[in-house]
């Protein structure tokens, strides 16, 4: 103001225009913005006095999402080239998370059903291989991701490591802790990278929660409460029974498990008990199939740090349930809730004794949604260890951990008894933009 400046304001007016091809190199600023990783919102403004610009906001948003998919980003070492092994459900998430990387060029992938590798390949890229032993066989494939059922996951990434490639895993890593132990220890004897899912803890929600607990903003940690309320998969999934076969614990509660062992390390022992609530089911086509493992399980985990966990997991309950992916960390000070699967999940931290207030993340994600995950963070991670010579974050010793606890979790049901773990791991460092 110029009671304050001593500056007189003249108000000259302004004219504004849709984006187009004119003088200002707009399009140099959006692919500058790319290369350096920039997550934040990107805004069209547009203010004529005579009409309403809606239409020209459209236009020039369109033009800006054009010039971000053209730019291509900075990338600092060679790109990593993957091969995808089982086109299922996840797949194609996986795909498309993949082709959102820079750094990761995809070669392309093999099925079972071939039809269904090449309708993979032609929408995320690569070829499709006519069969695992000929992707294999391809020497430009660095990495294998494993994305078949779970009782293949021991088949395929032994033939992978066997081949000479590092491996990146769907989740379980094998269905019992001593194929787990095989798989860990031939890829050491290879000298070769074993990566395994899930990675939704190296999510923004989850690594900004992870900072706030390494920050003491709650004190000593102690007590954190897990829920996997993961529905009737036969409602939403065409083929349901590898679930049901996996059970809860070990298709969906491995989310939590992995993010807790990362944050407090090793499992030391488990309590559990559990059963089958609803053992007659029927898939979204008609047919019917009996449930003979656990579908609803509750368990105590306690930490080799003294940290104890209560995860509960079931196929049963969803709609109207909320918080189905909640997660609660109570410490002495105060405690943290969020959830431990979209990196996009509202951040919240209390005092004890006040109310929960809202968090800001620590960068904004890649994506939006309230069920938003990056599928190709493991991935990435992989190839910048693999470029670095560093170590990656999803170890493959913490994957057999993982199924250590989830064998544990189903032993201490059947038998009424607390379990003692053998295993453990090295702790992963939170990652460099969270730290």
């Amino acid at each position: 103001r110029e009671e304050e400046t001593g500056l007189e304001f003249i108000d000259m007016g302004h004219e504004t225009c849709r984006l187009g091809d004119g003088i200002v190199g707009i399009p140099r600023v959006v692919a500058w913005l790319r290369e350096q990783n920039f997550r934040g919102p990107i805004g069209v403004e547009h203010e004529p006095e005579e009409f309403d610009p809606s239409d020209d906001c459209r236009e020039s948003l369109a033009l800006v999402q054009k010039w971000w998919r053209e730019a291509t980003p900075k990338v600092e070492h060679a790109r990593l080239k993957v091969a995808v092994v089982g086109c299922g459900n996840i797949a194609g998430s996986y795909g498309e998370a993949l082709n959102a990387r820079p750094e990761i060029e995809i070669l392309g992938a093999s099925d079972l059903d071939s039809t269904r590798a090449q309708e993979w390949a032609e929408k995320h890229g690569g070829q499709a291989y006519e069969s695992l032993d000929a992707l294999l066989a391809d020497p430009a494939v660095e990495v294998v991701i494993n994305l078949t059922i779970q009782h293949a996951h021991v088949e395929v990434v032994t033939k992978a490591l066997e081949a000479g490639k590092h491996v990146h895993s769907e989740k379980p890593l094998a269905p019992t802790f001593a194929e787990a132990q095989l798989i860990v220890e031939l890829a050491k004897a290879k000298g070769l990278r074993l990566s395994c899912a899930p990675v939704t803890w190296l999510g923004e929600a989850q690594q900004t929660a992870w900072k706030l607990v390494r920050e003491g903003r709650i004190g000593t940690p102690r007590v954190v409460y897990a829920a996997v309320d993961w529905a009737r998969i036969e409602t939403w999934h065409p083929n349901p029974v590898p679930f049901y076969a996996a059970g809860p614990v070990g298709d969906v509660g491995v989310y939590p498990i992995s993010l807790l062992t990362a944050w407090f390390g090793p499992v030391r022992t488990v309590t559990a008990d559990g059963g089958i609530l609803m053992p007659n089911r029927v898939t979204n086509e008609g047919t019917p199939f009996v449930v003979d493992k656990t579908d609803y399980a509750v368990a105590l985990l306690e930490f080799s740090n003294g940290v104890r966990a209560r995860l509960s997991a079931n196929f049963y309950v969803g709609d109207p349930a909320d918080r189905r992916a909640g997660l609660e960390i109570h410490g002495d000070d105060g405690s943290i809730r969020t959830e431990w699967l979209a990196a996009t999940a509202p951040l919240e931290v209390g005092a004890f004794g006040e109310p929960y207030r809202p968090e800001s993340l620590v960068r904004e994600p890649a994506g939006t949604g309230e069920w938003y995950c990056d599928w190709s963070a493991g991935v990435y991670e992989l190839w910048k260890a693999l470029r670095t010579d560093s170590a990656h974050p999803t170890s493959g010793e913490q994957a057999a951990h993982m199924v250590e606890v989830i064998e544990a979790v189903e032993t201490a049901i059947q038998s009424g008894q607390r379990v003692e773990l053998s295993s453990t791991f090295a702790a992963p460092p939170p990652l460099g933009w969270a730290e």
